[in-house]
């Protein structure tokens, strides 16, 4: 999401999931390597995926939701979208709240099963596109209602959960939801190579107020996703309309390089202090104050530890009992889809590893998907 604002872009580089598959952004590469195709056949690979995951088991809550009917929304409209990540709101004094963002879908969240979405990506593969481009036709405007979890930082230190992890939530029954907007798509795309292919998303797109936190794979992504535009649209890529603030930038010490179209702001000095051309520079409230005893605890950005612990299967085994326990077929919607990946593994030891993951979750839940992989097996 892109938020044209009159003090600049605001970028949201939200996932349908509210929590994802590592704290630790040195796992980043890793992480993607395995989810694609093997380098041999190039072709994707349950052994590599499963092997990933087995070592790397602080995702098994992420794992466990994409494998349930939430991983295959029935369309763009009907799913809701989460930060994931840490942020914070700050005030002009210097202090500020940690906040995590939630955009909750106003049409309900709808989902496919697995059979279904496997038929719709064989007979319209482009059906998730069409739905939003077509409703937004009708005039049948999607909206999502924006909320935020507030926590202050005195309270983030005796969390029970480190606030800057992304594998695990923040209780809605310990950290309420906030609405404070809307969001409605009303206009579709005029030009798709315009509007939406040479469009550039970072989380390190921020306005005032907004500012990110010292969670590790934020952190990691504030670099990576300009560093990803530059190589994919040129260095000058911001000058793009798509990307292009709406607000009056001046920017003449950022210049030059292929393919600039702005003008290149013309014959004004590309160094600061000038005399020719004096600039006020931006200066902060002196009076600013700031929370130095959190900083002190948590303000250096650093990686988490990879140790896997109890703790971080109890969120998991909540999402398996309280969650998925209280919807019709959801448990075994989940336990068909996870044993229909793992009946793929080559080996058998990997397959093994997998299912002791799925036990530390629950014992049911793993003795569950081994009696599905014989059926699969025997079919």
């Amino acid at each position: 999401m892109k938020f044209y604002t009159e003090e600049g872009n605001q970028d949201f580089v939200f996932n349908n999931t509210p929590i994802f598959f590592i704290r630790d952004p040195l796992k980043f590469p890793s992480l993607n390597r395995s989810h694609k195709r093997h380098p041999q056949t190039n072709a994707p690979d349950a052994d590599m995926f499963w092997d990933f995951h087995n070592n790397n088991p602080e995702g098994i809550h992420q794992i466990m939701y994409l494998f349930s009917d939430r991983g295959t929304p029935a369309s763009l409209r009907h799913l809701n979208a989460y930060s994931g990540h840490t942020y914070k709101f700050t005030k002009q004094n210097g202090t500020f709240k940690y906040v995590r963002f939630h955009f909750h879908s106003d049409q309900g969240v709808r989902n496919n099963t697995a059979a279904v979405a496997e038929k719709l990506s064989g007979t319209n593969p482009d059906h998730h596109k069409l739905d939003l481009f077509n409703a937004i036709e009708r005039g049948e405007f999607p909206s999502w209602t924006a909320s935020v979890q507030v926590m202050d930082p005195e309270d983030a230190q005796s969390f029970r959960w480190n606030v800057f992890d992304m594998t695990k939530v923040w209780p809605h029954s310990e950290v309420p939801l906030r609405p404070f907007g809307k969001m409605t798509l009303n206009r579709n795309p005029n030009n798709f190579f315009t509007d939406i292919e040479q469009a550039a998303f970072s989380p390190s797109n921020m306005v005032p107020g907004i500012a990110p936190s010292a969670d590790p794979v934020l952190q990691a992504r504030l670099f990576s996703y300009p560093d990803a535009a530059r190589y994919r649209l040129g260095t000058n890529y911001q000058q793009l309309q798509s990307n292009a603030p709406h607000c009056p930038v001046y920017t003449p010490y950022q210049r030059d390089g292929l393919s600039s179209i702005n003008g290149n702001y013309g014959p004004d000095p590309n160094y600061v202090r000038s005399s020719f051309v004096p600039l006020a520079p931006v200066t902060k409230n002196a009076q600013a104050v700031h929370n130095i005893q959190h900083e002190l605890w948590s303000g250096k950005v650093t990686a988490f530890t990879s140790e896997v612990v109890d703790d971080d299967f109890i969120q998991p085994r909540y999402f398996w009992r309280e969650v998925l326990g209280k919807q019709e077929e959801q448990q075994e919607n989940l336990v068909g889809n996870v044993a229909g990946e793992l009946v793929n593994v080559k080996h058998e030891r990997v397959r093994r590893e997998a299912i002791e993951i799925f036990r530390k979750v629950d014992e049911d839940l793993a003795k569950r998907i081994e009696k599905k992989i014989v059926e699969l097996s025997n079919a």
